[in-house]
């Protein structure tokens, strides 16, 4: 069996292939929502069954679940070659595809695999995941809010060797440029990423050269051991029961209507069953997510919930899961799938909302629910084509131990909001306001952290907006009694003046000219506790700092507020 020291120091290793492989693609990519807001991922997989053996820990949580789809799809894929036509994998090979339905998220996520070879056998599969900047579609930047099938979505490519061998398939390169309005931006993001497995290759090799195959082996198969005795001993300690949550998106984009998440837990020992069959059918328009997605976002929660369990396949043995055919959370081609990221925050929401009563000392208030996804697009002063695709902050949930965060990424991933001044640098576009929004958070024994408002204007003409976003009309849940944070709000000029979004949080083609604005004002997270009981001190930094209002504070504290 292998010691203790050895393992801590292959963990650390291992985790340092991956990190590596993050800060290549971070530094070498041209797209901003990878540069600056880091929306990508690597890790290594297992190579019989894809399963997450190591992740990078700057890469996005909601990747560790999905991509262990995506690779068990490379896996069936090479399976199947080898049948029809006695094909083999070799050395070198790479895979690239972004078929949501195999290996989850959206088209925007562009997926490369590649097996890494030891003595002539795959020892395991290196892999990588980034959002490119645009990919085809009806909607410039992807987050088409009225499509109605996938390919309106953009590109869809399945796994299709990108290398042989080794040697570069020039076609398939050609064909996902020429179906990308920003064609230099992708494949600069391409290239980061082969880097990127190149070097996870070239680390990995010189670590098995040093500390051997076999022992590397056994290291990688005692840390799944481990979460996995490590996530049964968590939940062991929750009371048995059953713990139930739901919660709404706006509507799907086609039809306004909401949809409903719902998620009853059911606790037996040291295991859990995830039961969502009281969730919404899949819909017409793009909040529907694939199974493996649904996986993968409940991942992330309990990670959230259960933080001493290490991030690989292991810590999802104890954890069931009952997920319909036909659902919202189990979409099948050709529904779309553009808008996952607010339905994956829904379902994170259920489960923080359904443990806070098996685990009041763990969760935290809903955080603000949506990542806001905006693109602009129009043409330079030079004929240029130009998208900017941008996604926006908001508050966190209050917890056990204070106040949420105010304008934090979401909590899908570790993706950073990017920068201002990126954006200005970038784009033909100036922010006209960018700031803390006031009485946003929750109110509780612990706040919910405050949201922001953004005023957006194109500078070189014209440009179109398109708007993908949730919490419009279903706040930010509170947790064990605290109360909800504001709802998202939008607004746009035109001639006549300012107008609200349509369908409450979801805009297509609005013609913003030089000097109109956009203006977005994010939610708040949940509080936690009752607000009753939250210390006068605090209530009076608030106000003095601005975060709440003295009418607010009057209003949601009553006499501590004084």
């Amino acid at each position: 069996m292998i010691d203790p020291v050895t393992l801590a120091v292959l963990k650390g290793r291992l985790e340092q292939i991956a990190d590596e492989m993050d800060a290549t693609l971070f530094r070498s990519a041209f797209n901003p929502i990878i540069a600056e807001a880091h929306d990508a991922s690597h890790g290594l997989y297992d190579a019989r069954t894809g399963e997450t053996l190591i992740q990078g820990k700057s890469g996005l949580p909601i990747f560790v679940g999905a991509m262990a789809f995506a690779v068990k799809a490379v896996i069936d894929k090479v399976a199947q070659d080898a049948a029809r036509a006695g094909g083999a994998l070799s050395d070198g090979d790479v895979f690239l595809f972004n078929d949501p339905y195999d290996g989850g998220t959206h088209l925007s996520d562009f997926k490369l695999v590649r097996p890494f070879f030891r003595d002539g056998r795959v020892f395991c599969y290196l892999a990588s995941v980034g959002h490119w900047h645009d990919v085809g579609g009806n909607v410039p930047g992807n987050y088409n809010p009225v499509a109605t099938e996938c390919y309106q979505e953009g590109m869809l490519i399945p796994p299709v060797k990108l290398f042989a061998a080794g040697r570069l398939n020039q076609d398939i390169v050609d064909i996902v440029m020429a179906n990308s309005r920003q064609p230099r931006s992708l494949y600069g993001d391409l290239n980061g990423q082969i880097n990127a497995l190149d070097l996870g290759a070239q680390r990995l090799a010189a670590l098995l050269d040093e500390m051997g195959a076999a022992t590397v082996t056994e290291a990688l198969a005692e840390l799944k051991a481990r979460a996995a005795r490590l996530m049964r001993a968590n939940i062991a300690e929750l009371p048995d029961g059953t713990y139930s949550a739901e919660d709404w998106l706006d509507n799907d984009g086609i039809v306004d209507a909401p949809l409903r998440i719902a998620l009853d837990i059911v606790k037996r020992g040291d295991t859990m069953k995830l039961d969502f069959s009281r969730t919404a059918a899949a819909c017409a328009g793009p909040v529907n997510i694939a199974r493996s997605t649904a996986i993968a976002s409940c991942y992330v929660a309990l990670k959230h919930v259960f933080q001493d369990v290490p991030a690989n396949a292991g810590c999802l043995e104890p954890i069931e899961f009952a997920i319909p055919e036909n659902s919202l959370l189990s979409a099948t081609r050709p529904k779309p799938v553009g808008g996952y990221t607010e339905t994956i925050l829904r379902v994170i929401d259920v489960v923080f909302q359904a443990l806070a009563a098996a685990a009041p000392h763990k969760v935290n208030g809903c955080a603000y629910g949506t990542i806001n996804a905006l693109s602009l697009a129009g043409h330079r002063k030079n004929g240029q084509r130009w998208v900017m695709f941008s996604f926006f902050g908001g508050g966190h949930g209050g917890h056990p131990e204070g106040d949420g965060l105010n304008h934090g990424n979401a909590p899908i991933s570790t993706a950073t909001i990017p920068p201002v001044e990126i954006l200005e640098a970038a784009y033909p576009v100036m922010f006209t306001q960018w700031a803390l929004r006031p009485d946003s958070g929750g109110p509780g024994r612990a706040r919910g952290g405050l949201g922001a408002v953004y005023e957006v204007t194109p500078l070189d003409g014209e440009a179109d907006a398109f708007l993908f976003a949730e919490r419009g009309r279903f706040p930010p849940r509170g947790v064990c009694g605290g109360g909800d944070a504001a709802m998202n709000g939008f607004r746009f000029e035109q001639d006549d003046g300012w107008h609200a979004a349509p369908m409450a949080s979801k805009m297509v083609g609005i013609r913003l000219k030089r000097g109109q604005r956009l203006r977005i004002e994010s939610p708040g997270g949940g509080g936690y506790g009752p607000a009753a009981e939250r210390d006068p001190a605090k209530i009076a930094e608030d106000v003095r700092l601005g975060y709440v209002t003295a009418e607010a504070a009057a209003r949601d504290y009553g006499p501590n507020a004084k």
